[in-house]
């Protein structure tokens, strides 16, 4: 099985312009932006990603194309996940076809599902399915948040569950998973980096490889390296980014502003879809907040500079 390891973008999906459809060539530039700065891998269809957005026939066309341009140079890995079953191991069948090397897959939504259900869940989407399983831990959009004592069940239970972004906010959480599965799950940090790291974890994902690729591919290289009072001068300028988006509406959130500063960064991927607040309906406090976020972001380039001259 595919070993995954280190800090994982979770992608924002570019759109053409009113969110009218998925922008693939945007997002090739996007991927090749992220590989030249480090990335060791993306997540495409998650949370950022506006999944629950997108059709079937788009999702199908973004996943093959993007398996394609990425073609080897950095892992893959597909969100697959639904509140119906059968359309969670379609698509998770959809995605090994289209050679992807790995799925992100949440729960069932919506429903608060039984420890069973969420176990049948995920022995359909294996049965259909033989790529490594990276569970999903968000009890806030999710409503669901698997304990330790699940995430061992699940693991004993397949093969291929060897994964899991854990991002209930109980950083210890980290150390309980990789207690209660004798080291066998391979936890992602879905916050507190450096806290998780010291706690078990092997790896990150986040939004912020959408306009910093750099600093958040670094700051688990960084701690890797066992730079981690470095790690964690780069974490705080992340943790600043973090409360200052927010501040704003809940739903002005990371899909809005992970397009606004990539565009920012350079690198257009057009404005997110419905029920979300596009960006430009923000505004004067829109463009106020994006500024004084593209701020923390060059301090952040000029980091990175610094340390990697360290290190040299």
């Amino acid at each position: 099985m595919k070993t995954f390891r280190g800090s994982y973008s979770v992608n924002v999906t570019p759109f053409t312009e009113r969110g009218g459809d998925i922008d693939l060539a945007a997002n090739r530039r996007l991927i090749d932006w992220q590989i030249g700065q480090g990335v060791p891998g993306i997540i495409i269809l998650g949370t950022t990603g506006e999944f629950l957005t997108v059709t079937d026939a788009e999702r199908q066309r973004f996943v093959e194309d993007t398996v394609a341009h990425v073609n080897g140079r950095i892992d893959v890995l597909v969100g697959a996940m639904n509140a119906h079953t059968p359309n969670a191991a379609r698509y998770a069948a959809e995605a090994e076809a289209a050679g992807a090397d790995g799925l992100m897959i949440l729960p069932p939504y919506y429903y608060t599902p039984t420890e069973d259900e969420i176990m049948a869940y995920y022995e359909a989407i294996t049965a259909r399915c033989g790529l490594p399983i990276m569970l999903y831990n968000n009890p806030v959009t999710s409503n669901v948040d698997m304990s330790a004592a699940l995430v061992a069940r699940l693991t004993r239970a397949f093969d291929t569950v060897r994964y899991i972004k854990e991002a209930s906010m109980d950083v210890g959480r980290v150390y309980d998973i990789v207690e209660a599965t004798d080291g066998v799950m391979n936890v992602f940090a879905g916050e507190r980096i450096v806290e998780s790291y010291l706690l078990g974890a092997v790896g990150y994902v986040n939004p912020f490889g959408n306009y910093i690729p750099k600093a958040s591919t670094m700051i688990w290289d960084l701690l890797v390296a066992g730079r981690t009072d470095d790690a964690k001068r780069i974490g705080r300028k992340i943790t600043e980014i973090e409360h200052l988006i927010a501040e704003g509406h809940p739903t002005y959130g990371h899909q809005c502003y992970s397009k606004a500063l990539a565009a920012e960064a350079g690198c257009p991927v057009g404005d997110v879809r419905a029920p979300l607040t596009p960006f430009a309906s923000l505004g004067d406090e829109g463009r106020s907040r994006a500024g004084r976020l593209k701020t923390i972001m060059d301090d952040l380039d000029t980091l990175c500079g610094t340390l990697e001259a360290q290190a040299a």
